[in-house]
C-alpha cells in the first residue's frame, strides 16, 4: 500500500496510491548538498510533539497556541476572518483537509502531498479513494527529531524538487495538516516554482478551518491568487477548449455536472456564456475564470476565492437559480451586473420562467421537512423545496453566514423558516424533537436519529445535493426522491412496531432474561476517570 525511502534525502518515492498505480515522479535526484534555508530550531514548537499520537487529538485550543508561537499567527488569524466559527467552536464534520485534497485530485496534471500525523495521512487518502480519487496521494513521513529539528522541511522540499516534472504536473499541492502547523512547518519557503511546476503550500489544521467545505476554499484561493498574479505578469496558456466568443460568467462551488450546463442555457438569451467552475478541474481554467465578466456565488462560502475576484476587478452575484423566485432574482442580477439590455433580460426569463413554474406544478411536494448539512447548498435546497410545496421548517447548515447567502437566508426567514449557520449536530436533533417532521434530511447522524424515531430520513450529501438543483432541470428534479421518502412512513411505522419491546441501549438484542442495569458501575468508572483527569492536570502543572 505505501512504500517510502527516506534517507535523509526527502522522499525517494511518492507514497500511498489507493488506485493501485505506480507513482509518477521524476527521477532525477536533486543533490543534497544544495542551499537550504536556515530553520530556527527555537521556532518549531516541541511541545506539538508531545502530544497523543501526534494527531488532532491533542485538543484545539493547545494546537492553535502553538501553531501561533510557531510563526503561523497570520495565516490562522487570516482563517479566523474568513470562516467564523461559532456560537459553537466547529460543526461536526469530517476532517477539514479532506476538501482540499479532494480538490486537488480532481484536477488534471496536479499532484498532492500530504505532511501531517500517519493516521491521519491514512484515514484521508482512505476517504478520497471511498469518494472516487483515482490518484496517487504523497506522504513526507516524520518523527519528533525530524519536525523538531526542522529536517521535515528539509525532507518536503527534496520531495517536491523530486517531484518537479514540468512534462507530469502543472502544480504540486503541498498541504500541512494538525501537527505539522503547530510546529509551525514553514511552507511558505519552499520555492513558488521549480522546472516551470507551481508550488503550492498551504495549512489545513482542523483546529483553524472549520468545515471541509471550507477548505476547499483554502486551496481554490492559493490558485487563483497565484493564477491572477500570472495573469497580470503577461500571457497565459488558453483554456483547453478554447477561449469563449460571448462574455461569460464564473460559477463558484462544487454543482451536480448538469447545473453549469442548464445554467449556460439560461445566460444564452442574454448573450452571455457559463465560464469555468470553480474549484477547477485545470490549471490553465483558473485564467479563464478570472477572465469574465462576473461571477456567480452559487456556493457562498468561498470567502478567499471571492476576496481574488475581488482583486481582479469582477463583480460578485450572490444566490442561485433555483426555483421561480430565486431564478427571476438572479437572471435579473445577472444581466445588471454584465450591462445586458432589459429586452434581453426579459427574453431570458419569458423563455425559462414559465418551464420552472410547470415543472413545479407537476411535481409537487407535500410534507413537512426539517434539513440540514455542510456542502454549502443548504439554503438553496431549501428555496427549492418551499416552492415545490414542502413545509420546510429547519434549514442548518455547517457554513457561515456571509453577504453571498443573504438573498436566500430573506427569503427563506420572511417564510417563517429557520435558518441555523454553523448548525451543531445538537441544534439539528432539537429541530428533529421540536418540529416533528414528516421527512428529515441532513447528516449521518441526524438520518440516524430519525430513524431510530421512525421517521423517513434522507442523507444530504448523497441523495440530495448530487442532483441538479438550477433552472429547469432542477424545478423537478428533487420530487421523486423527497415524495418516495415521505411515502415510507407506513414501512417504519410497521418495523417500529414489530420491533417494539425488544429493549434499547444496554438492553438492546435477543436476551432469555433481560439484562439489569447497573447505574452504579457507570458512576464508579466515572470516579475513576476524574481522578485520572486530576492526576494528570496536577502532574501537568509541576
Amino acid at each position: 500500500m505505501s512504500s517510502n525511502i527516506n534517507n535523509g534525502e526527502g522522499l525517494r518515492e511518492v507514497v500511498y496510491d489507493g488506485a493501485g498505480s505506480t507513482p509518477t515522479a521524476n527521477d532525477a535526484d536533486q543533490p543534497s548538498s544544495r542551499a537550504l534555508p536556515v530553520i530556527d530550531g527555537n521556532a518549531i514548537n516541541t511541545a506539538a510533539t508531545t502530544a497523543d499520537g501526534l494527531g488532532c487529538h491533542a485538543g484545539a485550543d493547545e494546537m492553535l497556541a502553538a501553531a501561533k508561537a510557531a510563526g503561523k499567527s497570520e495565516t490562522l488569524d487570516r482563517y479566523a476572518a474568513d470562516y467564523p466559527k461559532g456560537p459553537h467552536d466547529q460543526p461536526q464534520s469530517m476532517c477539514p483537509a479532506f476538501g482540499s485534497l479532494r480538490v486537488g485530485l480532481r484536477m488534471r496534471r496536479t499532484a498532492t502531498i500530504l505532511s501531517g500525523s500517519a493516521c491521519c495521512v491514512y484515514g484521508l487518502t482512505f476517504t478520497s479513494h471511498f469518494y472516487g480519487a483515482r490518484r496517487t496521494v504523497g506522504y513526507v513521513p516524520f518523527n519528533s527529531e525530524s519536525l523538531v529539528t526542522g529536517q521535515l522541511f528539509e525532507d518536503i522540499r527534496d520531495a517536491v524538487f523530486k517531484m518537479a516534472d514540468p512534462a507530469l504536473y502543472d502544480a504540486i499541492v503541498i498541504t500541512n495538516l494538525c501537527v505539522p502547523t503547530a510546529s509551525g512547518v514553514p511552507l511558505q519557503l519552499l520555492p513558488k516554482e521549480i522546472n516551470g511546476v507551481r508550488i503550492i503550500g498551504i495549512d489545513v489544521p482542523g483546529f483553524g478551518v472549520p468545515t471541509h467545505a471550507e477548505a476547499k476554499d483554502v486551496l481554490a484561493g492559493a490558485m487563483l491568487r497565484y493564477a491572477r498574479t500570472e495573469a497580470e505578469l503577461g500571457p497565459v496558456a488558453a483554456p483547453r477548449g478554447g477561449v469563449s466568443e460571448k462574455p461569460t460568467v464564473t460559477l463558484v462551488g462544487e454543482m451536480f455536472p448538469v447545473d453549469p450546463i442548464g445554467i449556460g442555457m439560461m445566460l444564452e438569451p442574454m448573450g452571455l456564456a457559463a465560464g469555468p467552475v470553480v474549484p477547477t478541474r485545470e490549471w490553465r481554467e483558473l485564467y479563464a475564470a478570472l477572465d469574465c465578466v462576473g461571477v456567480a456565488a452559487i456556493h457562498p462560502f468561498y470567502t478567499a476565492s471571492y476576496r481574488e475576484f475581488t482583486a481582479a476587478g469582477r463583480p460578485i452575484v450572490g444566490s442561485a437559480p433555483v426555483g421561480y423566485d430565486g431564478t427571476e432574482a438572479w437572471l435579473e442580477s445577472i444581466g445588471q451586473m454584465a450591462g445586458v439590455a432589459r429586452d434581453r433580460i426579459d427574453a431570458a426569463k419569458n423563455k425559462f420562467l414559465p418551464m420552472i413554474k410547470a415543472a413545479l406544478a407537476k411535481m409537487p411536494i407535500t410534507g413537512r421537512i426539517t434539513m440540514s448539512g455542510y456542502e454549502g447548498s443548504e439554503l438553496l435546497v431549501a428555496r427549492l423545496l418551499v416552492e415545490s410545496g414542502a413545509d420546510v421548517r429547519y434549514v442548518g447548515t455547517a457554513c457561515p453566514r456571509t453577504p453571498y447567502s443573504e438573498a436566500d437566508r430573506e427569503w427563506l426567514t420572511a417564510r417563517g423558516i429557520h435558518v441555523q449557520y454553523r448548525a451543531s449536530l445538537e441544534q439539528d436533533l432539537a429541530a428533529l424533537h421540536e418540529f416533528k417532521p414528516d421527512l428529515a434530511i441532513g447528516t449521518t447522524p441526524v438520518v440516524q436519529k430519525a430513524k431510530e424515531l421512525s421517521v423517513p430520513s434522507l442523507y444530504f450529501t448523497n441523495l440530495i445535493s448530487a442532483r441538479p438543483l438550477m433552472g429547469p432541470a432542477g424545478a423537478g428534479s428533487l420530487a421523486t426522491v423527497v415524495n418516495a421518502a415521505l411515502g415510507n412512513k407506513a414501512r417504519f411505522d410497521t418495523m417500529s412496531a414489530f420491533f417494539e419491546g425488544v429493549g434499547t441501549g444496554f438492553a438492546s438484542g435477543v436476551w432469555e432474561d433481560v439484562p439489569q442495569d447497573h447505574p452504579e458501575f457507570r458512576d464508579h468508572y466515572k470516579r475513576h476517570l476524574a481522578k485520572l483527569a486530576k492526576a494528570r492536570k496536577a502532574q501537568e502543572m509541576v
